[in-house]
């Protein structure tokens, strides 16, 4: 979602989709001078190192491994727009070799007794529960001033990230740590969110851009034979919804926790008891299933609230769509419409998303079970 974004982990945790920096701040007051100043310089770095892709992989130069990743991405780029009917523009067609680990660092925070994130909220993008930075200092200092006044927090090494196509979005050198398959669902995932975003709706938005993206995904495996390989990564997609409903199920159980009339002292003792349990609950489903899902420095660091207050977003819609998707044939211009419909109707979208039946990791730990 909103960290590193590698092997099983990244489908759960995408890219971070951050609109233009001059249009969703909108003015100095709604970000801040020095959060404009460097989100500016930011985006521009990001541009000005674009090359197409084309021109690199024909680079004698080119290191070989950046040659091979490129080419999936070329292939992949191409087969999103003709088999998915995805925004055929210059977005992934140019790549931006980055000097840092990753694209940006993003800031995500709540109050000491809530699992609800703090929210900023901006023209054009709506609101969004989370701050990105460019520089990872920033990031940090940000963090640091919200924990000083008592706020859990986290920051995230983010790998990639869109502007929702108000750019030309280029794949950046951190997005080349993905394996095949998670570089090829994030091109998907990406250009989804250029079809349809709801400012304000994450889940909404990250369920409809899963939901394509996990579909291109069958279609590209079975156009390439791999028939192997997609029978492994749904295997891991259920795995990964077990272990995200358990953190689910630890938000919920905080969530009741801080509804209590409690001494902030005894608060205090619950909330680290309730943590440490999802901890527990979380190791033992990675080890039940044999993988590791990236969430490993978090639970080493010590599960908070702002931890699990990310997670989540990617899951909790995807089911209900997904029907919605089957009950279209598979037809993905039909699909595609239904969903463009639910862009004015927030009640009709808030509907589908609890219409999940899949509420917590015993019930998913079932559909697992069932394949």
């Amino acid at each position: 979602m909103l960290t590193d974004s590698t092997n099983s982990a990244a489908r759960t945790r995408r890219a971070l989709h951050l609109l233009p920096v001059l249009i969703l701040c909108g003015a100095l007051d709604a970000c801040g001078l020095g959060y404009l100043t460097q989100a500016a310089n930011g985006q521009l770095q990001v541009m000005r190192a674009r090359q197409p892709i084309d021109r690199v992989i024909a680079d004698p130069a080119t290191d070989a491994t950046v040659r091979q990743r490129l080419t999936l991405v070329r292939e992949a780029r191409d087969f999103a727009s003709r088999e998915l009917g995805l925004p055929d523009n210059r977005s992934y067609r140019s790549f931006s070799a980055l000097d840092r680990p990753y694209a940006v660092w993003n800031v995500v925070a709540t109050p000491e007794f809530s699992v609800a994130p703090r929210r900023w909220c901006f023209p054009v993008a709506g609101c969004v529960s989370y701050r990105g930075y460019f520089m990872e200092q920033q990031a940090r200092g940000f963090a640091a001033q919200l924990a000083s006044r008592g706020d859990d927090v986290f920051v995230a090494g983010v790998t990639a990230y869109s502007t929702l196509g108000h750019f030309s979005d280029p794949v950046v050198s951190p997005m080349l740590r993905y394996d095949d398959l998670d570089l090829v669902s994030t091109i998907f995932h990406e250009l989804a969110h250029q079809l349809l975003y709801v400012p304000g709706d994450s889940d909404f938005s990250e369920a409809f851009a899963t939901t394509v993206a996990d579909e291109g995904l069958r279609r590209w495996l079975r156009s390439h034979g791999r028939v192997g390989e997609l029978d492994q990564y749904q295997s891991e997609e259920r795995a990964m919804q077990v272990i995200v409903a358990a953190f689910a199920d630890g938000r919920s159980e905080l969530a009741t926790l801080f509804r209590q009339q409690l001494p902030a002292e005894r608060m205090r003792e619950r909330k680290r008891e309730l943590l440490a349990a999802t901890s527990e609950r979380v190791r033992e489903l990675e080890q039940s299933f044999g993988m590791r899902t990236g969430y490993d420095s978090w639970l080493d660091a010590g599960l908070n609230n702002a931890h699990l207050a990310s997670v989540g977003t990617y899951y909790d819609c995807v089911p209900s769509l997904q029907r919605l998707l089957d009950s279209a044939h598979g037809e993905l211009p039909r699909f595609y419409a239904a969903m463009i419909r639910l862009r004015r109707a927030p009640q009709l979208r808030q509907a589908l998303c609890r219409a999940n039946p899949v509420s917590s990791s015993r019930g998913a730990t079932k559909v697992a079970a069932r394949g």
